[in-house]
C-alpha cells in the first residue's frame, strides 16, 4: 500500500504537506471522525482525497456548492482519478447510470449536494456503495448559527446508521466557536479529533481607508503593486463598469459574475490565472476552488454582508506566503447602501408565503403538485408581473433554495426547441444524401419521438453524448437543417431556471421553516454590525479585530494593517506635512503625484495626509482627481 505523500507527489506533484494536513490525514486513516477548521488557501481538500485515494471504496462528498462540486471533479479527472458529481438538473435516469458507474466502475469519489441525500431512492443506492469516508465540505451549514445555514445538513447525521464504522470529516474554513460545538454535536460526531488552524495571516496587511473618490486610490493601490490582483464588487454592472474603467486607465483588466455564460466565465478566468490580464473585476461568484498563489491585493470596494465572507475573499491574496494586501474601500454612504442591501431586503413570513404563493401561480403548479418539475425562469418578468421589488425577491428565492424547498440555478443556459417539418421518409431520404449528419439526426429521432408532432425541448449535452459528437457540432448540424426547411428550430437564452424539490403545499411548507428564517435574519443584522465596526473601530489592530471574532483572543496585533501603521506614524511630522498640502492647494489644484514632488515626502505619507484632508473636509476631489481646498 502507498503512503499519503507518495500519493501527494503522484497525483498533486507536492514534495511535502502543509501543517497539520499530515496529522489529519493519519487521523482519518486510523478510523477516527475528525473535525477540521482550515482558512481559506490551507488545502482543505488534500485532507480527505489524499486518505481516500489510500482506502478501497468510494469517498462521498457532501458539499452546497455546485461550482466548487464541478471544479473539483474537473481536477480530479485531470488527475487521472474516477469522480463523479450528482448536480442538480441531472435526469433520473442518468442519476442511476452514474451511481451504477459509483457502484461496479472503481470511482474514488462521489460529490453530491445534501438535498439529494432526501431522496430515498437515491439513499438506498448510496447504502449498497462501498463508502470508505464521508467529508462534510462547508460543515459550517449545518449550523443554524452558521452564516449559510441549510437544513438538510442535519440530515446528514443519519448516515451515521447506515455506515456506521466509516469516519466523518467534517470540514470548514469560517466558524465562530458557537459554530463549531453545534457542529459537532448536530453531526453526532464520535469523539473527533479536532484540528483548527489559526485564522493569522501574518503575511496579509489588511487595509481599511474611507475615501472620497475610491477609482483614484485603487488606481494608485495597484500602480504601487502591479502584481495579480481581485477587485470584488457587489454587482453585475459594477463588474462590467469597474473594468472598463480600469482599461480606459491603461490597465489589463477583465470581470466576472454569475451572469456570463460557463464558457464565458472560464474564458475571463483562463485569462487572468494564465497572467495575460493583471486585474479580475468580480462578485463573490468567483473564488471557489480557484488556487492563484501570487495575488499581491484584493480590493473590496463594497462592504460585504458578513466577516465570514469577507475573510475567505481577502484570504485569496498572498497564499504564496509573500506580502500581500486586503484593501476595503469605503465612505460613509457605504453604510446606508449596505443596511439596504442586506438588511432592508430580508423577508419576512408573509412575504417569502406570498412570493411562493406567486411563483407556483406563475409556473401554473397545482396544490400537491410540482415535485421535480424545471422552469425558465426570468426574475425581472416575475417581479414586474406582481409589483415585486427584485432584490427581495431573488433574497427570498435563495432561501428557499438553501432550504431545499427549490433549486434555483443562476447558471446561463440556452434553451433549444424544434419540431420537423417534413415526413419522417423525407428525413430518412435526406440522411441517405448525408451520411456524415445520420448519428446526430437519429439520435434525436431516438431521444424526442415527439417531434414530428410539436415542438420539443432538446437536451444538447444529452444528444452531444449519445451521438459521440461535440455540441458545437450538434449545434452546427440543427442550424443547417433549420436553413433547409427541415426542422423549426428555436433557441433561447435564461438567465436562470427554477426546479420544485417538494409538492406544492403553500402555508405548510413555509410554516415548516420559517423558524430558520427569523434566525437567519437575526444573525444577518448581528452580522453586518461585526462589519461595520470592523470598518468603524479605529483604536484596534484589524487582524486582532478579524482573529477575535473567530473567537482567537489572545491575538496580538500585526504590525502591518492600516490602524498599526498610522499608530506607528510620527503625528507631528503629518501635522507639518498636512500644512504644507493646505498652503500648497490654497495657490492651486493639484494631483497627489504633483504634491508629493513639491513637498518632498514620501509617497505613503502623502497619500495617508490627503486621506486625513478628505475625511475632515479640509479638501476635496474634483472630478478631473485633482485635490482643492474646500470652499
Amino acid at each position: 500500500m502507498s503512503n499519503p505523500l507518495v500519493i501527494l507527489q503522484q497525483y498533486w506533484k507536492h514534495d511535502a504537506f502543509r501543517t497539520p494536513q499530515e496529522e489529519i490525514i493519519a487521523a482519518v486513516l486510523d478510523g477516527e471522525d475528525n473535525f477540521v477548521l482550515m482558512p481559506t488557501g490551507g488545502g482543505k481538500s488534500v485532507c480527505f482525497q489524499v486518505p481516500a485515494m489510500l482506502m478501497d471504496g468510494i469517498c462521498l462528498v457532501i458539499s452546497p456548492l455546485v461550482a466548487l462540486m464541478k471544479d473539483q471533479v474537473q481536477n480530479l479527472q485531470k488527475k487521472g482519478i474516477k469522480a463523479i458529481a450528482l448536480t442538480g438538473g441531472i435526469a433520473s435516469n442518468e442519476i442511476i447510470d452514474l451511481l451504477d458507474n459509483c457502484q461496479f466502475g472503481n470511482y474514488k469519489f462521489l460529490y453530491l449536494s445534501p438535498e439529494r441525500l432526501q431522496s430515498d431512492w437515491i439513499l438506498e443506492r448510496i447504502k449498497n456503495l462501498p463508502v470508505n469516508l464521508i467529508t462534510i465540505d462547508e460543515a459550517h451549514c449545518v449550523s443554524q448559527w452558521g452564516h449559510d445555514f441549510r437544513p438538510a445538513y442535519l440530515k446528514i447525521a443519519k448516515l451515521k446508521e447506515y455506515f456506521p464504522k466509516v469516519p466523518f470529516l467534517a470540514l470548514t474554513a469560517s466558524a465562530t466557536r458557537r459554530v463549531q460545538e453545534d457542529i459537532l454535536m448536530q453531526l453526532q460526531m464520535n469523539n473527533p479529533q479536532i484540528f483548527t488552524k489559526s485564522f493569522a495571516r501574518e503575511n496579509l496587511a489588511y487595509m481599511v481607508f474611507n475615501v472620497e473618490d475610491k477609482l483614484h486610490l485603487m488606481e494608485q493601490i495597484l500602480k504601487k503593486n502591479p502584481q495579480s490582483s481581485i477587485i470584488y464588487v457587489n454587482n453585475r454592472k459594477a463588474c462590467s463598469e469597474t473594468a472598463n474603467q480600469l482599461q480606459s486607465l491603461g490597465y489589463s483588466a477583465t470581470y466576472y459574475h454569475g451572469g456570463l455564460s460557463s464558457k464565458e466565465k472560464e474564458k475571463q478566468m483562463q485569462l487572468w490565472m494564465d497572467e495575460k490580464v493583471q486585474i479580475i473585476v468580480a462578485t463573490n461568484a468567483f473564488g471557489m476552488g480557484i488556487d492563484k498563489a501570487n495575488v499581491k491585493t484584493v480590493i473590496h470596494l463594497h462592504i460585504t454582508p458578513n466577516l465570514e465572507n469577507y475573510y475567505q475573499e481577502a484570504g485569496r491574496a498572498g497564499r504564496n506566503g509573500e506580502k500581500a494586501f486586503a484593501v476595503l474601500l469605503t465612505n460613509p454612504s457605504d453604510v446606508i447602501h449596505a443596511e439596504a442591501q442586506f438588511l432592508s431586503i430580508l423577508s419576512d413570513k408573509p412575504f417569502l408565503n406570498l412570493v411562493f404563493v406567486k411563483l407556483c401561480n406563475y409556473f401554473q403548479i397545482a396544490y400537491g403538485e410540482g415535485i421535480d418539475e424545471k422552469f425558465s425562469f426570468n426574475i425581472n418578468h416575475f417581479c414586474i408581473k406582481y409589483s415585486f421589488s427584485v432584490l427581495k425577491v431573488y433574497n427570498a428565492l435563495q432561501f428557499l433554495d438553501r432550504q431545499g424547498i427549490l433549486t434555483l440555478s443562476q447558471e446561463f443556459s440556452e434553451k433549444i426547441t424544434l419540431q420537423f417539418c417534413i415526413p419522417s421518409k423525407e428525413v430518412m431520404r435526406y440522411i441517405s444524401l448525408n451520411p456524415q449528419d445520420e448519428e446526430v439526426i437519429l439520435t434525436i429521432l431516438r431521444t424526442n419521438p415527439g417531434v414530428y408532432e410539436s415542438q420539443s425541448v432538446l437536451n444538447l449535452s444529452l444528444i452531444a453524448k449519445k451521438s459521440n459528437t461535440p455540441e458545437n457540432q450538434v449545434l452546427a448540424v440543427l442550424h443547417k437543417l433549420n436553413e433547409k426547411g427541415i426542422i423549426e428550430l428555436h433557441a433561447k437564452n435564461n438567465d436562470a431556471s427554477i426546479t420544485f424539490n417538494e409538492v406544492r403545499e403553500d402555508d405548510r411548507t413555509i410554516n415548516r421553516v420559517s423558524k430558520y428564517l427569523e434566525a437567519q435574519n437575526l444573525l444577518k443584522t448581528s452580522q453586518l454590525k461585526s462589519v461595520l465596526n470592523f470598518i468603524k473601530e479605529d483604536t484596534t489592530c484589524k487582524s486582532k479585530l478579524l482573529l477575535e471574532y473567530f473567537g482567537e483572543v489572545e491575538a496580538k496585533d500585526c504590525g502591518i494593517c492600516s490602524f498599526c501603521i498610522s499608530k506607528n506614524k510620527n503625528k507631528t511630522d503629518y501635522v507639518l506635512l498636512a500644512e504644507k498640502i493646505v498652503e500648497l492647494l490654497k495657490i492651486q489644484e493639484l494631483n497627489s503625484r504633483d504634491i508629493q514632488k513639491l513637498v518632498k515626502y514620501p509617497k505613503d505619507d502623502v497619500i495617508f495626509v490627503l486621506q486625513n484632508l478628505l475625511e475632515k473636509a479640509t479638501v476635496i476631489v474634483r472630478s478631473n482627481n485633482l485635490y482643492s481646498i474646500k470652499n
